[in-house]
């Protein structure tokens, strides 16, 4: 289905991947009001997670959230600040709190749009992600507390359409990858990728719980191929261009050829993940941290049976 939106008119328990836990558990959440210009019309807080900001002349479109409602607050006052429009809407890259859990620090005007694949995880796992993330600390049981999301003003399958006014934005569902319904958000007129957990910028991929596959992932990385971005911004690292698709791309295609070698020898996943650890930092140098690969390694096992 695709939606044009114009202003004129579980399964079982889901693990949070070894990463994503790690900077959960290590990087302040507290979100600043400070902001950094991605291209003509994006602005990004960088932080737990970096949320973008996108200003046309008759509304804005803020995605994620932050975790919990303090900081989605401090995300709308920004928002505010950047363009002065009144009309904002709101989206999600996925179901996991420090993206979606500060929905209810938003006005209640705000106009929440999401792939219909990330709330059906939204309605399975949210409440549970949510109680998963209040245990890791003090801090987030303070920022979680009584927090409850509601349901979306506008739902969509495949695609939809925003026109905030000289600025036209896709928001696209191309498979699972990170996550079932992960979202991803292409700015038109800058072509800037708003990617989630889906590209980043040399962070070894992890699957979350009952998320995508690793060829299910590669899949997805084809679908965004063709938009031939000139700007993208991770969630959970640095800005970069587009290469970082490409970059991705190459790294999961080769552990995934490296891992099935492997398991056609007999070696067991466990052993193939220290190998390929080990393996990966030499010939991954640039990337800081390996340590994600022998989960991925023990996806793509499990998908190869």
């Amino acid at each position: 289905m695709f939606r044009s939106i114009s202003l004129r008119i579980f399964a079982p328990v889901l693990l949070i991947a070894v990463a994503l836990t790690a900077a959960a558990q290590t990087r302040d959440p507290i979100l600043g009001e400070e902001t950094t210009k991605v291209s003509d019309h994006v602005w990004a807080i960088m932080g737990f997670p970096n949320i973008a900001i996108i200003v046309g002349n008759r509304a804005t479109l803020v995605v994620d959230t932050g975790l919990g409602p303090r900081n989605g607050a401090t995300v709308a006052r920004v928002a505010a600040k950047l363009s002065g429009n009144t009309k904002l809407f709101l989206t999600t890259t996925h179901f996991h709190p420090e993206h979606a859990g500060g929905e209810p620090g938003f006005p209640a005007g705000a106009i929440l749009i999401r792939d219909a694949v990330q709330q059906q995880e939204m309605v399975e796992h949210g409440a549970e992600m949510i109680d998963r993330f209040r245990n890791m600390s003090a801090q987030n049981k303070e920022l979680l507390a009584n927090v409850t999301l509601r349901t979306p003003d506008i739902l969509f399958d495949n695609e939809a359409k925003l026109d905030l006014g000289g600025v036209t934005v896709r928001l696209l569902w191309y498979g699972p990858a990170h996550t079932r319904g992960d979202e991803l958000i292409f700015v038109e007129p800058d072509s800037t990728l708003i990617t989630g957990d889906v590209v980043q910028n040399k962070v070894v991929p992890a699957i979350a719980g009952d998320g995508g596959t690793p060829v299910s992932w590669l899949a997805v990385l084809d679908k965004i191929t063709p938009l031939n971005p000139r700007h993208i911004l991770p969630d959970h690292s640095p800005p970069g261009d587009g290469s970082l698709i490409a970059d991705e791309k190459n790294l999961i295609a080769d552990l995934r050829t490296r891992a099935l070698a492997l398991k056609k020898k007999g070696v067991s996943a466990e052993d193939a993940g220290k190998q390929l650890t080990a393996e990966f930092k030499t010939k991954y140098p640039d990337w800081p941290n390996m340590a994600p690969v022998a989960n991925f390694v023990q996806r793509i096992y499990a998908e190869s049976r």
